[in-house]
């Protein structure tokens, strides 16, 4: 609905132009031949009473319509260029249109060419089939057939694009990716597993560490202990005995103690 107000509007404007440029040509070339039968005496001149001031103006008449019919025809000058702007702006309003419909046929027709659905491979045959695909469209069939043409054309020469990229590749290459994604995904949550055991064994490891640690240095502080309580056992000699489990051996004190 945008397309076709703008479309309106550009052509009533356009017509507006060529319609003013005319009555003005019609306009100069009228006040230029009442002013040359008025100066040949074949019509009156104009016949004005102004006055400036208090002082009236002699023949305002004839000055009032020479000086109009002077700036009309300069006016003229002006229309071969007014003319041609109004071509060039009418031109390009028809190309861009032209364009806007030729891509428009083409889009339709590649969604198609994707899709698999033109079979000729003769380079004739693959534009006529194309181009009865376009006449046969329910919003393409206004279209002028020689957009419809250049649309079968560009369609029949982007066909190993159209191959290339056709709905099915891309939906293997999107399925590829996405299975891809999925992967990386996994690996992702793998790796964060990963690291939590590490990070949970690393500190399980530094805790079992530490407790070892602890444990010798109570056994070491027993030891000492005991050592300071019975120095006796500095010297103790463990044998093995065939009844008894353990013998131990205390040293011989001397007589004097």
């Amino acid at each position: 609905m945008g397309e076709y107000a703008k479309t309106t509007t550009g052509v009533i404007f356009t017509l507006s132009q060529y319609v003013s440029g005319t009555i003005l040509a019609a306009t100069a070339f009228g006040l230029l031949l009442i002013t040359g039968l008025s100066a040949a005496g074949v019509l009156p001149w104009l016949d004005l009473s102004l006055a400036f001031g208090a002082q009236p103006i002699d023949q305002a008449g004839i000055w009032v319509q020479s000086g109009v019919t002077v700036f009309a025809v300069m006016l003229l000058f002006y229309l071969p260029s007014h003319f041609r702007v109004a071509r060039l702006e009418t031109s390009h309003r028809q190309f861009q249109l032209s364009m806007e419909d030729v891509a428009r046929a083409y889009a339709r027709v590649h969604a198609e060419d994707r899709k698999g659905a033109f079979r000729m491979s003769a380079e004739f045959d693959a534009v006529r089939e194309r181009l009865v695909f376009l006449r046969d469209h329910p919003e393409l069939g206004s279209l002028e057939p020689e957009v419809l043409e250049v649309a079968a054309q560009m369609s029949r020469v982007s066909q190993e694009l159209a191959s290339t990229y056709s709905d099915r590749n891309v939906a293997r290459a999107r399925e590829f990716l996405r299975q891809r994604q999925d992967e990386v995904e996994e690996l992702e949550q793998r790796i964060v597993m990963a690291k939590q055991i590490n990070s949970e064994l690393r500190r399980w490891t530094q805790e079992v560490e530490l407790e070892e640690s602890m444990a010798e240095s109570q056994l070491r502080r027993l030891r000492d202990d005991l050592r300071e309580i019975l120095p006796e056992l500095d010297g103790l000699d463990v044998e093995p005995g065939p009844t008894q489990g353990r013998v131990i051996g205390l040293p011989h004190r001397a007589a004097a103690e």
